[in-house]
């Protein structure tokens, strides 16, 4: 393979190209480097570039490989990861002034897992201010490959930009309301918040205790399963993780959907004030789509599903407040001004809200899990629209738009997936949005990928690529 065409392989590509020797780690590695090198200025996807880490790790996973000493599918694998994650040694700004010179002294258990798997380390990607602002940039705004005009969606914009703009083979964001997803399908992507649990947050500057999830953002669903195979798994050092196996999750991917249950969840997908034309279009096709490869779709209601947005947004106002109590009372002014206004209504929410949204959350949950007795997955939109423009100061504001669909399973704490299900008229993405039951991240990526076979999505490339 040419090396200028080594960035737009895929992870499952590129791993058996590097298995069998056609390429090295350090070849890869540097053409993706030469690619940042090239082009990221038009999309200020990093904010941190480990170039020595980099070169280094690509040349001890050649040196292993050649020795015999093949790890497996990531093995030599360069990857971006949200600056929201500890790296040893590399800078980690959480896209705050308050963290722009921290350096950790280890590394996030993902990261460790990564490196165990013999993935390459290519860089910090950029963010919101604490991941807890959908449009509240500290540095440059991550711009859309689809359309440099438009945002690449929540807080994980970074890791969407680089993914669509072929600048790393795969990434890592964090989801609490939907920020793996939300990149996802605003770059025609493929996006996985996996149960909460399944992945360690150790070592994630987080925001929201009660839903940040840490997952991947890749190009493809078998991507996807290959990234989340290296980050999971229980740790010590989280409580939280389940200690249940890892199963190989490309093992699901075998096309087999025959006799699947799925439930398209009505209220999120034809409200014409949350879901534009475009959009809900492209989903019924691709309900559609499922049942003629053999799944059984029929629509469901899940009434409390239009409020998810409301115990979110008093979770993203209330536990970051709390986590940064301090900050607050002693540096405000260093925070942006719309994560100012938020801290704020947070520190002086009153305890019913909070109990209220509890109440929302729990009956929304049970809504959730009573119809995942019923089907075996629930379908819907990712975003009720495609990326929204970003206006000539560079500043966007999307955290409390009603078309953020994510919510309802962030809220549900159950795993979900986006896959790409087509484009609007002006050539934007569009995703889809899988849930199933906790645990059951091999069915959404069997589901998800089973669809993605029967189109095109995947091949197209943005335009400014």
């Amino acid at each position: 393979m040419e090396k200028a065409q080594i960035p737009f392989a895929s992870v499952g590509e590129l791993s058996k190209l590097i298995a069998s020797r056609e390429v090295s780690p350090v070849e890869v590695t540097q053409a993706y480097l030469d690619r940042i090198d090239a082009v990221d200025f038009k999309f200020n996807s990093y904010l941190t570039i480990s170039r020595k880490e980099a070169i280094q790790a690509a040349q001890d996973a050649e040196r292993s490989i050649s020795s015999g000493n093949y790890l497996g599918p990531m093995h030599g694998i360069p990857v971006a990861v949200k600056d929201q994650i500890w790296t040893k040694g590399i800078r980690t700004t959480a896209g705050s002034r308050f963290f722009a010179d921290f350096i950790p002294n280890e590394d996030a258990t993902v990261i460790s897992n990564l490196k165990k798997s013999g993935a390459v380390l290519l860089g910090k990607t950029n963010l919101t201010e604490f991941a807890i602002g959908a449009g509240f940039q500290r540095y440059n705004v991550p711009r859309n490959p689809w359309n440099l005009d438009r945002f690449t969606g929540s807080s994980s914009s970074g890791s969407g930009a680089a993914t669509a703009a072929f600048l790393c083979a795969t990434s890592l964001g964090e989801d609490t309301g939907g920020s793996v997803r939300f990149p996802a399908s605003w770059c025609g992507l493929v996006g996985l918040r996996p149960t909460w649990g399944k992945v360690s947050r150790y070592g994630l500057m987080g925001g929201v205790w009660s839903m940040d999830t840490i997952g991947p953002i890749s190009r493809t669903v078998e991507d996807a399963a290959i990234t989340l195979n290296a980050i999971a798994g229980h740790d010590s050092k989280d409580p939280s993780t389940w200690t249940t196996p890892v199963p190989d999750y490309r093992q699901a991917l075998n096309g087999d959907i025959n006799g699947l249950r799925i439930g398209l969840i009505t209220e999120q997908t034809h409200d014409t004030n949350v879901v534009d034309p475009e959009v809900r279009e492209a989903v019924v096709k691709a309900a559609s789509v499922l049942g003629e490869v053999g799944a059984r779709v029929e629509e469901v209601s899940l009434p409390l599903s239009e409020y998810a947005l409301v115990p979110l947004l008093i979770h993203l106002a209330v536990e970051p407040a709390l986590k940064f109590r301090e900050q607050i009372r002693d540096s405000l002014q260093d925070f942006l001004p719309g994560n100012r206004i938020g801290l704020l209504t947070g520190s002086i929410l009153p305890a019913q809200a909070y109990y209220k949204a509890q109440k929302i959350r729990t009956m929304l949950r049970g809504q959730v899990l009573n119809a995942l007795n019923r089907y075996d997955i629930l379908m819907m939109p990712t975003i009720g629209k495609t990326a929204q423009p970003i206006d000539g100061y560079g500043k966007i504001n999307l955290l409390r738009r009603p078309y953020l669909l994510t919510s309802t399973f962030s809220v549900a704490t159950v795993p979900a997936i986006s896959v790409p299900c087509g484009f609007s008229p002006e050539g934007l993405p569009i995703g889809l949005q899988l849930g199933a039951k906790p645990g059951r991240e091999d069915l959404l990526l069997k589901v998800a990928h089973a669809y993605e076979q029967t189109s095109q999505w995947r091949l197209a490339r943005p335009p400014t690529v």
